[in-house]
């Protein structure tokens, strides 16, 4: 497909996913959830002329509507606030209302009250507007009722004896006096938090310490940190309710303390993930090093970026947010974003190519392309390499997994390979004797595996006679190879001195064609004009 045709189906499919919110209600009452949250916002912000388009006050006559709907607005908005067990994150978020529940299908429960034996309740009803949207709005039974519910719910016993700017000065419609008691809730469970979690240590240390000696047990100072914070987020759930915030920031508090909760449960996890990588390397080094060194460890990271994308997708719902609708949403800009990520993409496969095929591995010595080095790590993006020069080398693992790799560890011997130029002026015999010197000398070494014929005389070359010299040395060290290939050129070079001969030095004609000397004879009689010299190199 062209860009130009990829465009035009881009920006169609955006406008087809766009054309449903043409019909949006822009007061943003197409769930119950969407529906109190906007009337809070509304209500919090004085805004109580917006706040009554949230009721129902057709029963109404209109001249009281605006007065006594105000009125009625403001007073609602105190009963949710007052209401301690009240909390809008439990109204369902889907535009259909909640199905399960024994209400009919147009009818949500917000709240309900007892008082005095009698049961007072507060529900959203689902209307049709003359414009054909559907919405939901405070039931006109459950707005008769609001100056009853606010009439027999009172004030906090507290706020009695507490000083008047205390109980006056409010943000979010929340008193300062319970501003200030949730936060020294959240200081005293932070220090309460802290001593249980060294307490557990301590605990959990000296138990496993007795019941499992042979464990490594210097993990288990990483499970303090998510496990306080568990205990801390639970805790302030349960004693938030005791300072009753208003419904608007009781909300925001819960959205918080979702975030958190579930940023504990991910943390915890990787701390688990970590501990358990860590000791299957153990286990599993002594056998398979590469293996633990290069797969354990990005599996690691493969399961921590699962449950971290788990995380996030509880922390949307439990916010409100339709995940389905919201992966949809990456679908039709799923293409878009392929594209505009294919190195990133070519680079994850590229890591899963390299790790499942295993040309090398965490610590192995190897050249690709016109580097080579030792192989630090194998990531998700890029594989990392300590060059000979020491610095760290970072190649893309797209790349990386097309490059012909040579693994210098993976050799069972090492090669020693050389050719030797002796002068021209050696004689048969001395050649002859040399190569049988030679010969005896590779098969004598105890490290050097000799085939039949290691040394040969192969070439008369146009300054040398070469002889070509094949075996290896049976080490995997690369220290003992170069003092057995130094060994062995030493005892060649006393071959060769032995034999009366030695190594050739090349050598060079260089011709002059300067003046014509006068003694030079030419083609005609005279003497030639050329002036041949040889000299050594």
């Amino acid at each position: 497909m062209s860009k130009a045709k990829f465009c035009t189906w881009f920006v169609f499919s955006c406008l087809c996913a766009a054309a449903p919110a043409l019909n949006k209600d822009p007061l943003d009452r197409d769930s119950p959830q969407n529906s109190v949250v906007a009337f809070l916002e509304a209500a919090h912000a004085q805004n109580y002329g917006r706040a009554r388009r949230y009721m129902d006050l057709r029963s109404m006559p209109e001249d009281q509507r605006l007065s006594d709907g105000t009125e009625l607005a403001r007073q609602l908005q105190t009963i949710l606030d007052r209401d301690t067990q009240f909390d809008v994150g439990n109204l369902s978020h889907n535009p259909e209302g909640d199905l399960s529940d024994s209400l009919p299908p147009n009818r949500e429960r917000v709240d309900t009250f007892h008082v005095n034996g009698q049961t007072l309740e507060l529900d959203l009803e689902r209307i049709t507007l003359h414009s054909g949207l559907s919405v939901w709005v405070f039931s006109s039974d459950s707005v008769a009722r609001i100056p009853l519910i606010a009439q027999q719910t009172n004030n906090s016993v507290i706020e009695r004896h507490l000083p008047l700017p205390l109980v006056d000065w409010q943000l979010i419609d929340t008193p300062l006096w319970r501003w200030i008691g949730l936060v020294l809730l959240a200081f005293a469970l932070a220090a309460i938090s802290k001593l249980l979690s060294r307490s557990a240590l301590w605990l959990t240390h000296e138990g496993l310490r007795r019941a499992a000696p042979k464990w490594d047990l210097s993990m288990l100072r990483t499970f303090v940190g998510p496990l306080r914070l568990l205990l801390s987020v639970s805790l302030f759930r349960a004693g938030m309710e005791w300072f009753a915030p208003s419904a608007l920031l009781r909300l925001y508090l819960g959205r918080t303390l979702a975030l958190l909760f579930f940023w504990g449960i991910f943390w915890l996890c990787a701390v688990i993930i970590d501990a358990v990588i860590r000791h299957l390397r153990r286990r599993l080094e002594a056998k398979h090093r590469a293996f633990s060194y290069s797969v354990l460890p990005l599996a690691g990271r493969v399961f921590k970026i699962v449950v971290l994308l788990l995380a996030f997708a509880a922390v949307l719902g439990e916010w409100g947010y339709n995940t389905s609708t919201l992966l949809a949403g990456l679908g039709i800009g799923g293409v878009a974003i392929a594209l505009a990520s294919q190195k990133t993409i070519e680079n994850l496969f590229g890591s899963v190519s390299v790790i499942s095929d295993r040309p090398v591995s965490v610590g192995e010595f190897c050249k690709f392309g016109n580097s080579m080095g030792t192989v630090e790590d194998i990531g998700l993006r890029s594989t990392t390499i300590r060059t000979l020069d020491r610095t760290l080398l970072t190649v893309p693992n797209g790349s990386f997994s097309t490059m012909a790799l040579d693994n210098f560890d993976r050799r069972d011997k090492m090669l020693f390979h050389v050719t030797l130029n002796l002068r021209r002026d050696t004689t048969p015999d001395q050649m002859r004797v040399l190569l049988q010197a030679i010969t005896k000398l590779l098969r004598n070494a105890s490290k050097l595996e000799a085939g039949g014929l290691p040394a040969r005389f192969v070439g008369i070359g146009s300054y040398s006679l070469d002889i070509e010299i094949f075996a290896y040395v049976r080490t995997l060290d690369g220290d003992e190879f170069m003092k057995v290939q130094q060994d062995l050129f030493l005892s060649i070079m006393d071959a060769v001195q032995a034999a009366g001969t030695a190594l050739a030095l090349p050598t060079q004609a260089s011709v002059d064609y300067g003046s014509k000397p006068a003694s030079a004879p030419s083609s005609n009689g005279s003497r030639s004009p050329q002036h041949v010299a040889l000299k050594r190199s």
